[in-house]
């Protein structure tokens, strides 16, 4: 009897332990076991770009992959501000976008980005023509292709009226009649600063002569809104008669019934809009997986969609000029000057108009 007592005392204590050890089990192993089951079945996109166009990607992404996108917007600069703020702890796991690929030389060298060759673009050169389509260590490949030049409405200008180059945006006839998005803000103006300082660098002048050019440009420029579409969107509504912008702003627009195009400078910055693996990534595999998919044929028709002039060979642009006919117009972009000088001179711009 004592031994059966006995033994039944053990089975009454080991069912106990037992239940005690799978309760602590399933406390300490398998709730952050859900955890990171459902962080994998998740990533974190960080887009300067439009809402809708991330959105479309991020849920045919989804639709493929039965990964979750979650995408959170903000301005180029304050996404690699906050880039920065969280380098430490990263909460993205892929940024895409954002005025061309100068923001992502400065995030290069800040430690933000890591390298990573996709298949798909395993054979894009560094550049194309005067072109830069990529980090030439992988940090970051270009998705589409950005052209700087001007919205004009149609309605309210006609073409043959239109300025053709960036000296005609100082004639007095435009005084209060441009936008131009602000540098302390927007990747899209900030680019445009920095291709007048290295097209001035290219004459031979000096860099006073390029801030002599926006100083007779800011007489002209009736608002500096903080997003690289706002003028574009001012001008289609009538509130502007020039916009300063990237092409496929106007192009997208037009596409979309608005009365609204596009005039591409005789010399112009022509730079890849990119994307790259954020360093550290909590779910590195997952922003592999998104950084495909946005280089891959599906998520390059989304963007051919949308008037961008994409780089996947398997995609047809829609846009109006192809890659090989806009090249005719890039300029000869020094992307080591520009990625040293990207904060002091925006910072100068920020001190001398505000």
């Amino acid at each position: 009897m004592k031994t059966r007592a006995h033994g039944g005392r053990r089975r009454g204590m080991d069912r106990r332990t037992f239940l005690k050890t799978a309760g602590a089990a399933a406390a300490s192993v398998g709730f952050p076991a859900i955890v990171r089951g459902a962080e994998e079945k998740r990533v974190v996109l960080y887009c300067p770009e439009s809402p809708d166009l991330s959105s479309k990607i991020g849920k045919a992404f989804e639709a493929e992959t039965g990964i979750a996108v979650n995408v959170q917007y903000g301005g180029t600069n304050v996404i690699v501000n906050r880039l920065l703020a969280e380098r430490s702890n990263p909460n993205a796991d892929v940024w895409y976008g954002g005025g061309g690929l100068l923001s992502f030389l400065y995030a290069k060298r800040e430690g933000i980005t890591t390298p990573y060759t996709p298949p798909e673009f395993k054979a894009l050169p560094l550049r194309e023509g005067k072109i830069h389509l990529r980090d030439k260590d992988w940090h970051f490949v270009g998705v589409e292709v950005f052209v700087i030049g001007f919205a004009y409405n149609p309605k309210t200008l006609p073409k043959k009226d239109a300025p053709k180059t960036w000296e005609d945006l100082l004639d007095p006839r435009w005084k209060g009649k441009i936008q131009m998005p602000n540098p302390a803000a927007s990747g899209t103006a900030t680019l445009t600063v920095l291709g007048r300082m290295m097209l001035e660098k290219q004459k031979g002048r000096a860099e006073k002569d390029a801030w002599d050019y926006f100083e007779r440009l800011n007489k002209n420029v009736s608002l500096y809104p903080e997003s690289g579409a706002a003028p574009t969107r001012a001008v289609a509504k009538g509130d502007a008669l020039v916009g300063i912008c990237f092409s496929f702003m106007p192009w997208g627009l037009a596409a979309r019934g608005e009365s609204v195009d596009f005039i591409m400078p005789d010399v112009t910055p022509v730079i890849a809009n990119p994307v790259a693996l954020v360093k550290g990534s909590q779910r590195p595999e997952n922003g592999k997986k998104l950084y495909n998919f946005i280089l891959g044929e599906k998520g390059q028709q989304i963007l051919a969609d949308y008037s961008q002039i994409v780089l996947n060979k398997k995609v047809k642009s829609k846009t109006p000029m192809t890659l090989e006919e806009v090249g005719k117009y890039a300029m000869d972009m020094d992307m080591d000057w520009a990625e040293q000088n990207y904060d002091r001179i925006r910072n100068e711009w920020r001190g001398r108009f505000g």
